[in-house]
């Protein structure tokens, strides 16, 4: 059988993890670069740039500093390519949270440089990923951007990603746990073999989160927290490319996009609002698709989901006193023509979401209530009724 053409942008070239991956990979820099621009943020981890400016000076690197100012987006962009043309910059070292790593495989990619990524936190994948997420000044999700490939050197250090707050993780939890719930409805009766063994390498990466988060959660650094770091920050990136366009986001990130037009939602990390959408997404699918399997699938996530304090409802979110109007503005832009939430197998409007986000936390049917969750590795666990 002849199948179509795909490409894929699987991982980055190289991976170096572990504690003082840092360290372990400055002799490897000189070969990317020369005159890397070095890109962060938040005033929190300026130090740890500080530091890393100081490594690549010792290298006899000529790096140039420079900081992002809002979330990526093209005003910004526009500013530090000037930068680092001005500054004959030959890489970019991306150090920082999703929306800097974004920024900088965006900027190599629109300037032909070498990239590396050092993620500061385990809150996304977006270190590993060949995707880009642009944003508007004020923080508003825009559209997403392909990239010709993933970074060329990925540095996931166990010492500088447990300087991030607790928080972080349990963010990363959420939008990696949200592989599964979205993949295996967009492309879980795919017949393209990648995609399937993306889509199961989802559900793994479910049950690991399942079994080990509140352990990771409870005692950084140790055993089962190196295991859901890297699932978080490291695992769900491969998925993404393994199973490439056809192994979808669907309304989980839908959701979180939606949110992001809310001035009031700003403060929340991109998991979080992720995690709600997962829950807001399994209400949609018991609404309108009448699966069993979604209900009993929120039902153990909600719990999960309290004990790493992630929000679970629009009061949890800080929209308690939201006005109709910004929800429905949440719900309009999440349904526009081309949302990921319309890779879901029944049509849903906006009406209909704004039901689903409402009840996230509402008790099934008796009619349509399932039996009692099982262990999270049993192999029918949380599986939507169109999945594998």
């Amino acid at each position: 059988m002849v199948t179509a053409l795909s490409q894929h942008a699987i991982a980055p070239a190289r991976l170096v993890r572990g504690p003082s991956a840092w360290s372990a990979s400055l002799d490897a820099l000189p070969s990317l670069c020369r005159r890397p621009l070095l890109l962060g943020r938040s005033q929190a981890t300026a130090h740890l740039r500080d530091q890393a400016c100081s490594d690549l000076l010792r290298l006899g690197l000529e790096p140039l500093s420079a900081t992002l100012q809002f979330d990526c987006c093209e005003d910004d962009l526009r500013r530090l390519a000037a930068e680092a043309q001005t500054g004959r910059c030959d890489g970019v070292i991306a150090m920082g949270g999703g929306k800097v790593l974004d920024a900088g495989k965006l900027l190599a990619h629109r300037l032909g440089l070498a990239c590396i990524t050092v993620p500061t936190s385990a809150a996304t994948c977006a270190g590993w990923t060949a995707l880009a997420n642009l944003y508007s000044v004020e923080g508003a999700f825009r559209s997403d951007v392909a990239l010709d490939r993933c970074p060329d050197l990925l540095i996931f250090d166990h010492n500088l990603v447990l300087q991030a707050p607790t928080r972080t993780l349990a963010s990363g939890i959420a939008d990696a746990i949200a592989k599964w719930y979205e993949a295996s409805v967009s492309s879980g009766s795919s017949g393209d073999g990648l995609v399937q063994q993306a889509v199961q390498q989802a559900r793994v990466l479910r049950d690991q989160l399942l079994l080990e988060g509140e352990a990771a959660m409870a005692e950084p650094g140790g055993e089962a927290w190196v295991r859901v770091a890297e699932a978080s920050a490291l695992t769900a990136g491969l998925i993404g490319g393994l199973g490439g366009a056809r192994c979808r986001t669907v309304a989980a990130h839908a959701v979180h996009n939606g949110l992001t037009q809310l001035s009031a939602c700003h403060h929340l990390l991109h998991g979080e609002k992720v995690g709600f959408g997962v829950l807001t997404q399994l209400r949609l699918e018991e609404l309108l698709g009448g699966h069993r399997l979604a209900s009993q699938a929120r039902r153990q996530l909600i719990p999960f989901f309290r004990a790493l304090d992630l929000p679970v409802t629009l009061e949890g979110l800080g929209l308690a006193e939201a006005s109709l109007n910004d929800l429905n503005a949440v719900c309009a832009f999440a349904v526009l023509p081309g949302s990921d939430l319309h890779h879901l197998p029944f049509p849903v409007n906006a009406n209909d979401l704004l039901t689903a986000m409402v009840s996230t936390t509402a008790e099934s049917h008796p009619a349509e209530s399932a039996p009692s969750a099982p262990a999270p590795c049993a192999e029918a666990s949380l599986c939507p009724e169109s999945s594998p």
